[in-house]
């Protein structure tokens, strides 16, 4: 017996002490709930909800609706600015009708347009310029003194205006009007 009392303590001694491992598993598992908690949590509290998503998209919507109605207003109205177009310079020498004397008129002829249709006047001018010209100088030539020597040169302008207006594709020209004018008699 005593021997059996010998070996107790000794196979006490060799069998392994219980390793942690158990414990430790137990610990890992612990922080890798606690971390899925906290995220869960985070995700819950920093994400917003589908209220608040849906408000801050129709905020957007409405601010990027208001912008582009604004820039269409600014465009528009860039387009529909009027703007010079120079029609050219003119100088006639001729006898009018009721008197003998001769006269020369000199002037710088310019026509008012639509910024959105310059190009196009521009364009239609070039292709038209000797029509033009010569029905402007007719519109000078066969004017009376009394509409040249007018201060305000309003019945010459309408009727340049009406001439061109009709020798171009579409009325493109708004109105005309004079940079310089000069009437002498010779």
């Amino acid at each position: 017996m005593m021997a059996d009392e010998q070996e107790t303590p000794a196979d006490e001694q060799s069998e392994p002490a219980p390793s942690s491992g158990g414990s430790g598993r137990g610990l890992v598992i612990a922080f890798v709930a606690v971390v899925m908690l906290l995220e869960t949590g985070m995700f819950f509290f920093m994400v917003p909800s589908a209220e608040e998503v849906s408000a801050l998209a129709e905020a957007k919507l409405i601010k990027s609706v208001q912008d582009g109605e604004q820039a269409a207003a600014e465009q528009e109205s860039d387009e529909n600015e009027v703007v010079e177009h120079e029609l050219g310079r003119f100088r006639e020498t001729f006898s009018p009708i009721d008197t003998e004397a001769n006269f020369e008129v000199e002037l710088k002829l310019f026509g008012l347009v639509r910024k959105k249709n310059k190009e196009q006047l521009a364009k239609e001018f070039q292709e038209k310029e000797g029509r033009l010209r010569h029905a402007i100088r007719l519109k000078i030539r066969n004017s009376e003194l009394a509409e040249l020597q007018d201060n305000q040169l309003g019945l010459l302008e309408r009727r340049i205006l009406t001439k061109c207006n009709h020798l171009l594709d579409e009325d493109w020209l708004l109105g005309v009007g004079f940079n310089d004018y000069q009437l002498r008699e010779q």
